[in-house]
């Protein structure tokens, strides 16, 4: 528990990553919060998809499948929120230390999640237009 709240600290205060290491670049800096910002926007992107699903879909063959894709899409939006201020965080403190960048699965993840979200949809369509 002491882990997660030390990582909430350093994403909420804004000294804590000053404290370690050197300040590099400020152009390295300011990439990786554009790279925070497109995060953000993808999980705002996420959660638009959701809460449109939700609204404006209409009901689809299989039963509750618009609410699944709606929930699914929200729950991604957040957790995309989230990873981002996270590796944006262990990205800068890695600069400021002189370490290699932090690696992840995350976006992978991603990406596989689109592309089977985007697979059911299809799926769904093709009933609905052979009914």
């Amino acid at each position: 528990m002491a882990g997660v709240l030390g990582k909430i600290r350093r994403w909420l205060d804004p000294e804590e990553v000053r404290r370690v290491g050197t300040t590099p670049d400020y152009r390295f800096s300011l990439a990786n919060e554009r790279t925070f910002l497109a995060w953000i926007r993808t999980g705002l992107a996420l959660v638009a998809g959701g809460l449109a699903t939700a609204q404006f879909l209409p009901p689809l063959p299989i039963a509750h499948l618009r609410e699944v894709i709606s929930v699914a899409l929200l729950l991604l939006g957040g957790a995309v929120a989230v990873r981002a201020v996270d590796r944006w965080a262990r990205t800068e403190r890695a600069m400021r230390l002189g370490r290699d960048l932090p690696s992840s699965r995350f976006p992978a993840l991603l990406a596989i999640l689109v592309g089977l979200g985007a697979a059911l949809l299809v799926v769904a369509v093709l009933v609905q237009a052979f009914r």
